[in-house]
């Protein structure tokens, strides 16, 4: 066992330049002590990913040095960080969905028998060694396909474990978590510490951070500021570091709306995303005024997703009404929800439902609403007219790395991919929006930003339906808050005075109407 003085990781003027021209790490110099959970921390697009990509031989840098364990390192692929006993967990899984659990755990790195066949019940077994070790049960014939996302990132983890890593990097793991998965995923990361691991943890949840994290260091705009000692430090200042000012407290007014029903949800019945022989959602009613935001709160899973897919029309209604200023939309196709009829939606999973990631942020930015006279004209495409106004969104935004929207889609973080749909959905006219986790994945500057926006919202008249697992974020922007639990409505309460032990106590079941 190493002093605890050494560093598992040193990374000294670490400079990243893409296409010659974009700065992603400037001179950076980062130290992580062996056995300490350290917190890597910055604004969307600050360079976090590209620093850990760097360390994990995804990118060779343009210039600097890696000393892993106190040796001069030469990382040029991810076959040589695991063999210097360094995994990553990636934003975005890496893994087959057609394909059971164990071997993608075990891809790469097989246990054979003579050098041919897989030795199937040594690498389940060796892979079972570690689940009951760090308590991370999965189901290891399950196709990764048919699992949910918490399980997806436990066959990431012991993916790493499975392959002998001391020095773990976990980035945005909790970004697509339940709360109780991310409460199991903290007491992981401390299991492993204490097993003696090196954990770096990429997050933008302060909370998270208060919780584990022993030293936590700030990158912004692709510079180092500091590294701080958690223990003595407040997470005021990380934030305050994190964006270079205070941040200011966003909260809903609470102005009366008005008289005007928009959304009307009339005994709405829908099966199961996830199975269609299972009601997903029971019953349930719903009335929105212009000027008002309602939230959804509930544990995932509870309906929340039958409800936006009804309205937004990618779901099939099995039973009731949904009406949109007095007509019915219930049949209606999506693309006269949004033109028709006002309707516009961010979606929870902005990479299958939010962008065409091959396209540039330009053409993404009026996916919808390309025939409108402003952007086409006789089937001509207006090039000029499309530009400034994608160009407007995203400087609005701060959509960053876009390169004036000229930046292909997939090539944004997460976070700034959150961003460009927000910003193209909130510039769309709209009588209705739909608003499902929109500040997944965005950093405490963004998020105070996006709240502002949600509730100009209301101030303009519009209805707006949130629909959030962040009980903070429900209780800082809502009106009224309805509870879903397996499939129904539990009970409404108002935004106004809301405690967060009343609603958690309703979400388990145990409210009332």
């Amino acid at each position: 066992m190493k002093n605890d003085n050494q560093y598992a990781v040193e990374m000294d003027s670490i400079t990243m330049i893409f296409n010659k021209t974009l700065i992603a790490n400037d001179k950076i110099d980062f130290r992580v002590k062996t056995g300490e959970i350290h917190a890597l921390v910055g604004e969307n697009g600050a360079g976090k990913s590209t620093l850990m990509s760097i360390l994990f031989g995804l990118y060779e840098p343009t210039q600097g040095e890696i000393k892993i364990n106190g040796k001069i390192e030469a990382i040029t692929n991810p076959v040589k960080a695991n063999q210097l006993g360094i995994g990553m967990v990636h934003q975005h899984f890496k893994l087959v969905g057609i394909y059971p659990v164990w071997m993608n755990i075990a891809m790469g790195d097989e246990i054979t028998k003579g050098k041919l066949f897989l030795d199937k019940n040594k690498i389940k077994e060796k892979i079972r060694d570690i689940m009951i070790k760090y308590n991370l049960e999965v189901d290891l014939d399950a196709k990764v396909e048919n699992i949910t996302v918490g399980m997806q990132q436990r066959t990431e983890i012991l993916k790493i474990l499975y392959r002998n890593a001391d020095i773990l990097v976990f980035d945005e793991p909790t970004a697509v978590l339940t709360p109780q998965e991310i409460s199991g995923l903290l007491k992981v990361m401390q299991k492993l510490q204490k097993d003696g691991k090196t954990i770096i943890f990429i997050t933008h949840k302060m909370a998270e951070i208060q919780a584990v994290a022993n030293s936590a260091t700030v990158i912004r705009r692709g510079k180092k500021i500091e590294t701080f000692d958690m223990s003595k430090t407040t997470i005021e200042k990380l934030a305050e570091a994190m964006v270079g000012r205070k941040l200011a407290e966003i909260k809903n007014k609470y102005i009366p709306c008005q008289d005007k029903i928009v959304l009307d949800v009339q005994s709405l019945t829908m099966k199961k995303i996830s199975n269609h022989k299972v009601i997903g959602l029971e019953n349930f009613d719903l009335k929105i005024n212009a000027g008002e935001i309602v939230a959804i709160a509930g544990v995932e899973g509870n309906g929340q997703q039958e409800l936006v897919g009804a309205i937004s029309g990618l779901e099939k209604v099995s039973f009731g009404k949904i009406l949109v200023n007095g007509n019915d939309i219930t049949k209606a196709s999506i693309k006269k929800r949004y033109q028709k009829y006002k309707i516009n939606h961010i979606p929870e999973d902005r990479h299958k439902h939010g962008l065409v990631l091959d396209n540039d942020i330009i053409q993404n930015m009026v996916l919808q609403n390309i025939d409108d006279p402003e952007f086409s004209k006789f089937g001509l495409i207006k090039r000029n007219s499309i530009q400034s106004y994608a160009q407007k969104i995203v400087s609005k935004f701060d959509v960053r790395g876009a390169q004036n929207g000229f930046a292909i889609s997939r090539q944004l973080s997460g976070g700034n991919q959150q961003k460009a749909i927000v910003g193209r959905e909130l510039t769309r006219e709209h009588d209705l929006i739909i608003i499902f986790q929109p500040t997944r994945g965005l950093d405490v500057g963004s998020i105070e930003f996006i709240h502002n926006e949600i509730l100009l919202e209301k101030e303009k008249g519009k209805a707006v339906l949130l629909v959030s697992y962040e009980l903070g974020e429900v209780m800082a922007l809502a009106d009224r808050i309805v509870i879903l639990n397996g499939g129904k409505k539990i009970g409404e309460i108002p935004g106004k005075g809301a405690k967060r032990e009343e609603i958690g106590l309703m979400m388990t079941g145990k409210g009332a109407n």
